[in-house]
């Protein structure tokens, strides 16, 4: 089993300052207005030579109805019950609170191994907080900075009898996307982004996906504010999902956190390998849903768009080829994405959804062979030869592939600069048909010269 650390505590006591310092990274917003963090968040922590998992958790508050600040405290409550070490964090600057002694009583009565941290213990008033900490009748409290790093030793040596009760693991192997070698590994995830506008239902598909209500959600736009990640065995195939923030139009993003979370939800974008675009169906492919897929392809990112609510549709038949001719029309450049209807709240359309995740991934993979690739070039040229360019026409002599994720091509040509764009949009559609590579991007470089794997005599 691994070991697993939830920092819990009061809203904005240093949680998310905590977590990014035990990651190593920035993974969880962080602000100095209270509430930022939302829903769970995990990362792979390191401490010395220790490795744990570590959770972040939305600050806990006296709210125990179905409001988001309810649901919020709910999801904290299952963080705790899952942990193995509950690290409870105060603000030694503020001293101790009532909320704060609530909760002290809520885990001496629930059983769970606890360490008080005093976050932000330095200076005079940090070491009169660290006093006043005794009260919660927790044990000794561990005075920490978790902006400036100090403290950690001792954070260290509470763990380390803790841990000695678990085998400990590194689950936060990072990789590049763009990385081939390990991309296709049968041992690691695959990385997936959900994304699309505010309150379209993304958080509502994860949950549906893992099978539980790990996800915050609710009837109110923009709970989402990070790019929560999650591994998760789906079908018989591992992946990291990729809960992001609601994209709405730059325009409109002018709240401080808000742009924190778009930044968020587009480095999601850039980290994943497949980005399902979710849409609710009264209003799909409508601008901002136009913006974030053409994000996603010129960021080079496999592209599948799922059609949320889908339940609720009524003639589905008419409805979805009406929805897949609208993609074809509006972007040409993912000609043959995937469009499929899903329904978070029944679990309807979620095997196709896997599938054409998978199938779109490994079609993002594709490389074809130098010889294939001439021979089709050879076809080409012969049924529609390039447009003469002021008199001259334009050869085009040999092109290979370059590279995968996503399928990218090199043509050697006499004149590059005299070759008409339609001409090049002609030719990457025929490469799009020819080997099969529908809904990915594809990269078509041109340049000067001749086969430059001819040998010179």
């Amino acid at each position: 089993m691994s070991f697993r650390l939830a920092i819990i505590g009061r809203p904005n006591v240093g949680k998310s300052t905590l977590f990014n310092r035990l990651v190593g990274k920035r993974l969880a917003l962080v602000d100095d207005q209270p509430g930022v963090t939302r829903d769970l968040r995990e990362g792979a922590g390191t401490l010395g030579d220790l490795s744990f998992t570590v959770i972040d958790t939305a600050g806990l508050e006296e709210i125990e109805d179905d409001s988001l600040q309810g649901r919020m405290r709910k999801l904290t409550e299952r963080a705790v019950e899952q942990a193995d070490v509950c690290l409870f964090l105060i603000d030694a600057r503020a001293g101790i609170t009532p909320t704060d002694l609530l909760f002290a009583g809520i885990l001496r009565k629930g059983g769970v191994t606890v360490i008080v941290g005093a976050n932000k213990a330095e200076g005079r008033a940090g070491e009169a907080g660290m006093i006043e900490a005794y009260s919660l009748g927790l044990g000794e409290p561990i005075g920490l900075s978790a902006e400036h790093g100090e403290g950690m030793g001792d954070l260290y040596a509470a763990l380390q009898p803790h841990a000695d009760r678990f085998d400990l693991l590194n689950e936060g192997v990072e990789f590049d996307p763009n990385n081939e070698d390990d991309a296709l590994a049968e041992n690691r995830p695959l990385q997936i982004a959900v994304v699309g506008r505010p309150n379209a239902g993304k958080s509502t598909l994860v949950n549906a996906i893992l099978g539980e209500d790990r996800m915050l959600t609710g009837p109110e736009a923009g709970i989402t504010r990070d790019a929560i990640a999650v591994v998760c065995n789906w079908g018989e195939r591992a992946f990291r999902i990729f809960d992001t923030a609601g994209l709405r139009k730059k325009a409109k993003v002018q709240d401080k956190l808000e742009k924190l979370s778009t930044s968020d939800a587009i480095r999601a974008i850039r980290f994943a390998e497949v980005v399902v675009v979710l849409m609710d169906d009264d209003n799909a492919f409508e601008t901002q849903d136009l913006r974030i897929a053409d994000l996603t392809e010129r960021e080079g990112r496999a592209v599948v768009f799922a059609i949320s609510k889908w339940d609720l549709v009524e003639d589905k038949n008419a409805r979805i080829r009406e929805l897949r001719e609208m993609c074809e029309r509006m972007l040409p450049q993912l000609k043959g994405a995937p469009v499929v209807p899903v329904s978070g709240l029944t679990g309807k359309g979620l095997d196709k959804l896997r599938e054409a995740i998978i199938e779109t991934h490994r079609i993002w993979n594709t490389r074809v062979t130098t010889a294939k690739l001439n021979q089709w070039l050879g076809e080409v040229l012969e049924q529609h030869p390039p447009p003469a360019a002021a008199g001259r026409r334009v050869k085009l002599r040999f092109i290979t592939q370059v590279k995968a994720r996503p399928p990218s091509f090199v043509a050697w040509c006499s004149r590059p600069e005299a070759l008409p764009e339609s001409y090049l949009r002609y030719l990457v559609n025929g490469l799009r048909i020819s080997f099969g590579m529908k809904g990915v991007p594809i990269r078509l470089d041109l340049r000067k010269g001749e086969n430059p794997y001819v040998k010179k005599g």
